[in-house]
């Protein structure tokens, strides 16, 4: 037997073994519920479609359910993280301190309070009736915002659930089942066109706070610290991405939420211009505050108040982040200066 005849069994058991060693990891599956098709998930689109949840090891589903669908979803496992609104999420998470928020990503919509063509201003709101997908969620508390600014308060108008998104509301009020509602960008734009009358905006009020938080449940982070942090990895390149590249972003959002084309790109530039997705996403004292002294009712204020909310405001991932150079090496060494403010500012 000559000796490459004999050497020929162990070469073959190398080669086998060399092209396991090169097989990549299997990517895990899970799920992340999403509460809204609009801006607010633009960066997860983004991630999905560019390849950064898989990047990091992540075979991730979206999956659409408003509130309070995505809590049910976090609680259960069904979904190991949703992008909530800073409130609803506080609301959830001083229950029995369960939920844990790890950053806030997002600032705010451009949300227009959207009025039949009789309605000539907010005041003229008192007696009608307005449009909510549910009593308590985001287009709700910040109705109840922008009505605070003309003098009105929860009980001068008249509130009608309608159960579904910005497409179901936005549907309501021109069947004429509303007198007004609230309406995401880029559907305000079509009622606009249409004669339906802007009567306020949530952009216009710095000291109207609107965040999204990463939620997720405390029992998932401690059993895998890695899930977390890949995602707000995943999260933080797809803002880079969307900052970098308009045509790109713009591709992503219609493939999952199919808009006017023109329409989404003026949706892009504001959100450009405002920075309205955050590089470093700490979650702010100011908007923290904002949710305590802005309850929906009696028993949710009083729910709130007595609650610490730094045994559910986690800060310690996007600071480890900061310190490993990670949105430096992501951002560049600009970003540096935002690190400093955003964590001073941010609610400890």
């Amino acid at each position: 037997m000559s000796v490459s005849v004999r050497l020929a069994p162990c070469f073959a058991v190398l080669l086998a073994a060399g092209a396991a060693w090169t097989q990549p990891a299997p990517l895990r599956r899970i799920t992340i519920n999403y509460a809204t098709r609009t801006g607010t998930t633009w960066p997860l689109y983004i991630a999905k479609e560019a390849g950064y949840f898989q990047k990091y090891g992540l075979d991730a589903k979206l999956v659409f359910g408003v509130h309070p669908a995505g809590i049910a979803m976090i609680l259960s496992g069904e979904a190991v993280m949703t992008n909530y609104p800073l409130e609803q999420a506080m609301i959830a998470s001083s229950q029995d301190g369960s939920l844990v928020i790890l950053g806030s990503p997002y600032r705010k919509s451009l949300f227009a309070l959207m009025a039949r063509k009789s309605v000539a201003r907010v005041q003229d709101l008192r007696g009608r009736r307005l449009g909510v997908s549910q009593i308590g969620d985001a287009p709700y508390n910040y109705a109840v915002g922008l009505l605070a600014k003309f003098g009105l308060t929860p009980r001068d108008v008249l509130w009608v659930p309608i159960g579904t998104d910005v497409n179901g509301r936005a549907a309501a009020l021109t069947s004429g089942r509303v007198d007004a509602t609230m309406i995401t960008a880029p559907v305000y734009f079509r009622l606009e066109e249409q004669g339906y009358k802007s009567l306020a905006n949530t952009s216009d009020y710095d000291d109207i706070y609107a965040p999204t938080v990463y939620l997720f449940k405390k029992s998932a982070v401690r059993a895998d610290p890695g899930l977390p942090e890949a995602l707000v990895k995943a999260h933080a390149e797809a803002i880079k991405r969307f900052y970098d590249d308009k045509a790109f972003a713009l591709k992503a959002y219609l493939k999952y939420a199919p808009e006017n084309p023109a329409e989404l790109a003026r949706v892009y530039d504001r959100y450009a211009q405002t920075n309205t997705f955050e590089r470093v996403p700490y979650v702010s004292a100011a908007s923290v505050r904002y949710m305590i002294d802005h309850p929906v009712d009696a028993r949710v204020a009083a729910q709130m108040k007595k609650f610490d909310f730094r045994s559910v405001i986690d800060h310690s991932l996007i600071d480890r982040l900061v310190k490993e150079g990670f949105f430096q090496h992501l951002f560049g060494p600009a970003i540096r200066d935002e690190e400093q403010r955003k964590s001073a500012l941010a609610f400890r």
